[in-house]
């Protein structure tokens, strides 16, 4: 004959399983609460004139461990280096938080974006304009 009682244990088991509060969170709907040192997607800066703070020095670029990293510096009307093109290439990120630290200006921070699928790996070339669109204004460095 066969023994019942390991049956009964599980049965018990999902019955007490089953009128308990569940832990599943409705994704779209509730979004998780990240603490602060949470590494999403790049960001870069503006000071309070709306302008980027990127001077293209080009350290990030350097400093990346994947290259991801692509800048192009122009001078402006005014005589004053600034970023011609800034280009991040999502699909070799490894989120290190490398190019945060290299940047003596503060331009470049990891903010709290993490939903960041695409079909299509185009998507996950952000160029300025898209990684300036989550952009906080900078209390700091005004320029």
């Amino acid at each position: 004959m066969y023994k019942l009682r390991p049956l009964l244990d599980g049965l018990m088991l999902t019955l007490k399983r089953f009128f308990s509060k569940p832990i599943t969170m409705r994704y779209p709907e509730e979004k998780w609460d990240f603490p602060d040192r949470f590494r999403g997607r790049m960001v870069l800066l503006k000071n309070s004139a709306g302008a980027t703070l990127c001077v293209a020095c080009g350290l990030c670029e350097k400093i990346c461990p994947c290259s991801c990293i692509s800048v192009s510096p122009e001078t402006g009307s005014d005589g004053k280096r600034k970023m011609a093109r800034y280009q991040l290439d999502l699909t070799r990120c490894c989120f290190c938080g490398l190019c945060v630290e290299a940047c003596p200006v503060g331009a470049i921070c990891l903010g709290t974006g993490y939903e960041m699928a695409s079909a299509d790996k185009k998507d996950l070339m952000l160029a300025e304009s898209i990684l300036l669109e989550g952009s906080v204004q900078s209390e700091g460095n005004d320029g």
